[in-house]
């Protein structure tokens, strides 16, 4: 995925005060994993503190975007962690896996991206990943080349 632009000089004048992004519209899209992060969840509602997977996926669709989500390591979100390594293949319905963390980047999938307004601005809208669909599932598993 190439960036259109240049690269600016540390001396360069710049003008530009903000981007507009437009959501891709809901729908499903093939996801690739790019990479995540480990990081704290600051703990919110009835969870504690916990730890938490950064996930970076990348939608294809008419344009390359990258969606952030976060996975809060709780045993009360268990079926979302069961639902992000049921969705790449490396969990199968039932079983009971030691999370790799590791093999996540580079893995496929299959998800139903949503729409959601802002937190701070209601009237800026953003994509999440709604739901991943098991890969051992009848919905359409990633193709690659297929958009």
């Amino acid at each position: 995925m190439s960036v259109e632009g240049r690269e600016l000089g540390w001396d360069d004048s710049i003008k530009q005060d903000s981007q507009n992004f437009d959501p891709i519209p809901e729908g499903d899209y093939n996801v690739t994993i790019e990479k995540y992060d480990r990081s704290r969840s600051k703990g919110e509602g009835k969870l504690p503190p916990c730890n938490m997977a950064v996930v970076y996926f990348i939608v294809h669709a008419d344009r390359e975007i990258t969606i952030r989500e976060n996975y809060i390591l709780h045993s009360s979100l268990e079926w979302k962690l069961s639902e992000l390594f049921r969705g790449v293949g490396l969990k199968k319905e039932g079983e009971e896996l030691r999370m790799d963390w590791n093999a996540l980047p580079g893995k496929t999938a299959r998800a139903k991206i949503g729409v959601k307004p802002g937190i701070k601005d209601p009237s800026k809208k953003f994509n999440y990943i709604e739901k991943l669909y098991p890969k051992d599932s009848d919905k359409p598993a990633f193709t690659p080349g297929r958009f």
